[in-house]
């Protein structure tokens, strides 16, 4: 899908209403483009633990202007689904994080900490 625009035009064609009673919800989804403005900004919202999260901040549903209540969980999983094909969970993401030295530091021993801090 190319923007939440479009996003917006398939939640008007699947749930009705216009497509300004979804623009919140996919612009949320992709906000994290002002951070990384490629595919990997996906992985901040884009998994099941995102479509819980925008339930959270959006309600469990919206109103469109048709005046049908749609489920918020609906409208987030057919976004993810049209960017990803699937919802994928955030241990898919995860679980191909390349493991760097600064990320264990707090696993470190107290030792190992002490060194650190004399060098």
């Amino acid at each position: 899908m190319a923007n939440c625009y479009h996003h917006s035009l398939s939640s008007v064609k699947h749930y009705g209403g216009k497509p300004e009673d979804y623009q919140a919800i996919h612009d949320w989804f992709d906000e994290s483009k002002k951070i990384m403005p490629d595919f990997r900004h996906r992985a901040l919202r884009h998994h099941a633990e995102g479509c819980f999260a925008c339930e959270e901040k959006f309600g469990t549903t919206i109103t469109n202007s048709d005046g049908k209540k749609v489920p918020v969980r609906l409208i987030a999983e057919r976004h993810i689904k049209e960017d990803l094909g699937f919802v994928p969970s955030m241990i898919d993401w995860f679980k191909y994080i390349k493991p760097q030295k600064f990320m264990r530091i707090g696993y470190m021993k107290d030792e190992d900490i002490m060194k650190r801090e004399t060098i």
